[in-house]
């Protein structure tokens, strides 16, 4: 019995995703740095296939009440929303925590 769930990235959080590793590498000697820090948020990403409802609800900022929940990952936050019925987590935004976003 299959109890994974899809996990989707938004654009937005492609965007993100990309922006945080460009930032990083730009400062030098930092590009092996910016290489892991996306691959740590890219397997905490893929992780919600097995535990999706693992990140607390948010409740305040962007998406706050809404039913999109949040991961923390290093200094980032991943928002993103559950599908039960289509079993898929829609991942919205990664962004730097302390951003209040």
């Amino acid at each position: 019995m299959e109890n994974k769930y899809s996990v989707k990235l938004l654009p937005r959080a492609y965007r993100d995703l990309d922006g945080i590793y460009t930032y990083i590498a730009e400062t030098p000697m930092e590009s092996g740095i910016a290489v892991k820090l996306v691959e740590s948020l890219g397997e905490s990403i893929f992780s919600l296939e097995s535990i999706p409802q693992r990140g607390a609800l948010r409740k305040t900022g962007a998406y706050a009440n809404k039913g999109y929940r949040q991961l923390f990952v290093d200094n980032f936050t991943v928002a993103f929303r559950v599908e039960e019925t289509k079993k898929r987590v829609l991942v919205v935004t990664v962004r730097y925590s302390k951003s209040r976003f």
